[in-house]
């Protein structure tokens, strides 16, 4: 069976092609530059295919042969010709229409928790257009699934590391949408919740959400990060009007951090209304078994992690 990734030299993606490769398939990933694709090459089964997903015929070409395309592109702030639109809406848009026209069978499109035409940021209403332009554009010889992840979080992620960074460096760290709720999930059983489906023969009517154990607070999760790094560093809410004044800001520097739009995408809960799936056999890890696996690496305790991996 081969598989082929549009997006899968991403955080996701890395974590995908490993499961991929553990079950034998045959992985065909598509990116604009070959460089972003080194960190893949050790995948023995591995085909690196330089293509730009926003051109529809080149993936049609490129998808030939393949029995499921799984999509991960994304973005969480626009820059340049990176919109919401292109990426979000576009390239679901053009890999569905590929899909069809080069006969895979099946498509596992990653979409977000929250993501609905009538949520408060561009973000949540450009993955809803996105799940409609899959589910619109499947039909009787392909088979698509809508997955539906809470924030994801891992070793090589951007979102535990960039808050243990601020730990390190910061005695207060002041934390806009602090009480925003989340249900963290672990990007290994993400990978293999979309190693399933892109296995899979069945069909499913609705989208998939995926979520960790537990739900919890923004700040609870970065006082966990915290406690790990920097036991002596607090964290404190930041008013609503600052915490948008300060986005206001960060949003114009390159690589933003924050902005206004990331802020409305935390003014939805995060979180799943019904427990994870039963159907891919397993319970999803929690952010407390672990982030500290990795986090603490760098500091003295850190070894002790090491010395389990057997490093």
């Amino acid at each position: 069976m081969s598989v082929g990734i549009v997006g899968g030299t991403g955080f996701i993606g890395r974590a995908l092609g490993e499961q991929l490769t553990q079950r034998g398939r045959g992985l065909r990933v598509f990116t604009r530059r070959a460089t972003h694709a080194s960190v893949l090459r050790v995948y023995p089964q591995l085909e690196v295919c330089l293509a730009d997903p926003q051109d529809e015929a080149a993936l049609a070409r490129h998808f030939e042969g393949l029995d499921a395309v799984v999509n991960l592109a994304g973005i969480l702030h626009e820059r340049g010709r990176q919109t919401f639109q292109a990426v979000h809406v576009d390239i679901p848009h053009k890999v569905v229409n590929a899909c069809r026209a080069a006969g895979v069978k099946r498509l596992v499109h990653v979409s977000a928790l929250g993501a609905s035409e009538s949520a408060p940021s561009a973000y949540l209403r450009s993955k809803a257009l996105g799940e409609k332009a899959v589910l619109q554009g499947a039909g009787e010889n392909l088979a698509a699934v809508v997955l539906r992840p809470s924030v994801v979080f891992g070793r090589e992620d951007g979102f535990t590391n960039s808050f243990a960074a601020m730990a390190r460096l910061l005695p207060v760290i002041a934390l806009p949408a602090a009480q925003a709720r989340l249900q963290p999930i672990w990007v290994e059983d993400v990978a293999r919740v979309i190693a399933f489906e892109a296995e899979a023969r069945d069909t499913l009517a609705d989208p998939v959400h995926l979520c960790g154990p537990r739900a919890v607070s923004l700040q609870e999760v970065v006082a966990f990060i915290a406690s790990l790094v920097a036991p002596h560093t607090r964290v404190l809410p930041m008013p609503d009007a600052l915490a948008n004044l300060q986005a206001a800001v960060l949003e114009r520097l390159p690589g933003p951090l924050l902005t206004r739009d990331n802020l409305r995408s935390l003014s939805v809960p995060n979180t799943c209304g019904a427990p994870f799936p039963a159907r891919y056999g397993f319970a999803p890890a929690s952010l407390e078994a672990i982030v500290p696996a990795y986090l603490t690496a760098a500091h003295s305790r850190g070894r002790y992690a090491r010395y389990r991996a057997g490093r």
